[in-house]
């Protein structure tokens, strides 16, 4: 099959599947898109309901110093605010995202020197205990898998830590501090597991499904081939039979040779089926020239004829491809009457006229002629080598045929004609 066909398959499978903006952005990643989107959405309210909590503690008794309360407290709910309004709006997550985690980490490193010379109650925590979580999540959100576990352990740790130095590392800290770093540790991997569970999900999802079009793409690529064969063989039937019935038939050089001539047509025609039929130059071809090339096709047949020309005025061109279809489907039709009537009283004529342009080609015999529509189905050399080639190209093909002989009339008309 051509590339041609082969895209056209490929859009036909892809078809199938809801066209979104979610679909298109990127190859494969739909459900993954909408797993992460849902997943931004459940962190950004989560994360929205403790930063909330956490900021109206922060206007209570404060553990650090009032110079240092009014840095942290910007520099941490700052990055929180950007990242819940990336949350909402789906863009932006991982940068917003990564920066607050490592804006909350920077809080927790300085922690110790804002609250130098203060006081700490063990039984109560500050404010930003309740931004652990949260600091989690947003490392969940921004880094790649590996560094989504290590943040996990390692920011509650941290606090741990700078929690135990606050309070010099005096007994009464010990405990309440271990109980908050665990829970916070049992929450923070119980939310990494489910986020890494539902992306999980959408790869595998998504990687089915790319297969399964794939698959689709596939058979359709192979039944498309099968039916691109059939058709060929189906309009190959008529030419090849006609060589192989004249070839068994002819008893003259003239006959003889019309048989030979027949069947290298044929034999090209064969050779040139997995080509694309509109190739070739689409420059404008005049009356003449049209007729020039039905006159030198005809005696390759062994068939000599003049054609006829009625051509007004100087422009009488039409496109290319116009031009091919014409010829092919005026050659088969010569072909028929030699074959059907042995050429007698053949003649064409060719007949144009400019602005706008419309072209007419007439062949013309007067053997004995015969029923259109007793014509079985099999026999393509009229429907499909004559009246769809033309169809094809916007023109049309009428056939007359009776006892005085046979017509087969083409016109093509220019656009608006």
């Amino acid at each position: 099959m051509t590339t041609d066909a082969t895209e056209s398959v490929l859009d036909d499978a892809w078809g199938h599947i809801p066209q979104t903006r979610e679909t298109t952005a990127g190859l494969g990643s739909f459900t993954r898109r909408r797993i992460e989107r849902a997943i931004g959405l459940a962190a950004g309210l989560g994360c929205l309901i403790l930063g909330v909590q956490a900021f109206v503690l922060s206007f209570g008794p404060a553990d650090e110093t009032a110079m240092w309360h009014d840095i942290l407290v910007a520099a941490t709910f700052g990055p929180l605010a950007l990242m819940l309004v990336a949350c909402g709006i789906g863009r932006g997550v991982r940068a917003f995202a990564g920066l607050f985690a490592v804006a909350y980490l920077a809080a927790l490193i300085v922690w110790p020197v804002a609250t130098r010379g203060g006081t700490a109650d063990p039984q109560t925590e500050p404010w930003i205990w309740y931004l652990v979580n949260v600091a989690t999540v947003a490392g969940v959100l921004a880094f790649p898998l590996v560094l989504q576990i290590a943040w996990t352990a390692l920011v509650p740790i941290v606090f741990g830590i700078v929690r135990l130095i606050q309070g010099g590392f005096a007994s009464d800290f010990w405990i309440p501090v271990i109980l908050d770093v665990s829970f916070a540790l049992i929450l923070g991997f119980i939310l990494l597991t489910l986020a890494w569970l539902f992306r999980s999900v959408g790869v595998n999802v998504d990687g089915t499904r790319v297969r399964a079009v794939e698959s689709y793409a596939s058979a359709a690529a192979a039944d498309a081939a099968e039916e691109e064969r059939i058709a060929v063989a189906a309009l190959m039937h008529d030419s090849v039979l006609a060589a192989l019935i004249a070839g068994e038939r002819a008893q003259t050089d003239r006959e003889r040779t019309l048989a030979a001539a027949m069947a290298r047509e044929a034999l090209t025609r064969l050779a040139n089926t997995e080509q694309d039929p509109e190739e070739g130059s689409d420059e404008p071809m005049d009356a003449a020239a049209i007729a020039d090339a039905i006159e030198r096709s005809a005696g390759e047949l062994g068939v000599e004829i003049r054609a006829e020309r009625v051509i007004l005025g100087e422009h009488s061109a039409v496109p290319g491809r116009v031009a091919r279809a014409l010829m092919l489907a005026a050659m088969q039709a010569i072909t028929n009457a030699v074959e059907h009537a042995d050429g007698e009283g053949l003649t064409v004529s060719v007949r144009a006229v400019p602005d706008p342009v419309r072209m007419r080609i007439d062949v013309r015999d007067t053997g004995g002629g015969f029923a259109i529509d007793d014509v079985p189905d099999d026999r393509l050399g009229i429907r499909a080598s004559i009246v769809a080639r033309v169809a094809a190209v916007g023109g049309t093909a009428a056939i007359t045929s009776g006892e005085r002989g046979t017509t087969v009339r083409l016109e093509w008309r220019e656009a608006g004609a």
